[in-house]
């Protein structure tokens, strides 16, 4: 718990918040998207969440005041369908967003505690896609996550975006 954060494990019927904090991760407003289910049809957003509580699906939501802010999720890729930041396959893509509004009030590095400490029991790395312009960047290099070299990309806004692990050995 971090800043009066209260953080519980994703269950299925948190579904449709994934969805709509998946929304926000992929700044899908600046894209001209009004509702969390036009990603739907945006197969290389979907993967994310499309068909939650899948074998090795794992993450946390959470907020202040009994009210949920935010999550951060686990999932793996493949070689064969990978993800923005896909690295190999025995390390897991994570994402996260937080509502508008309430970033940078410490909700976002408590879900990021919390899902790092679960994903070190199952796996020997996380990664993830970040825009060069997100503040969370700054976030996620406190954390001890890198960029993997060699990664930058022209995301879907036009902007730029890094892949970035986080190794636990």
């Amino acid at each position: 718990m971090t800043s009066g954060v209260v953080v519980r494990p994703v269950t299925a019927e948190d579904e449709k918040f994934l969805w709509a904090m998946l929304f926000e991760a992929a700044h899908a407003g600046e894209q001209g998207m009004v509702s969390p289910d036009e990603l739907k049809g945006v197969p290389e957003l979907a993967c994310y969440v499309e068909g939650w509580g899948r074998a090795g699906d794992f993450g946390v939501v959470g907020g202040r005041d009994g009210e949920l802010e935010g999550a951060a999720w686990v999932r793996w890729f493949t070689h064969d369908k990978p993800a923005y930041g896909y690295v190999d396959d025995e390390t897991p893509e994570l994402a996260i967003g937080v509502a508008p509004g309430l970033r940078g009030v410490g909700v976002g590095t408590a879900l990021l505690d919390e899902v790092v400490k679960e994903a070190r029991l199952h796996c020997p790395g996380v990664s993830l896609s970040v825009r060069l312009s997100n503040p969370a960047l700054r976030l996620y290099r406190r954390a001890g996550f890198v960029e993997v070299p060699g990664t930058e990309m022209i995301d879907r806004s036009g902007g730029s975006s890094i892949t970035m692990v986080l190794r636990f050995s």
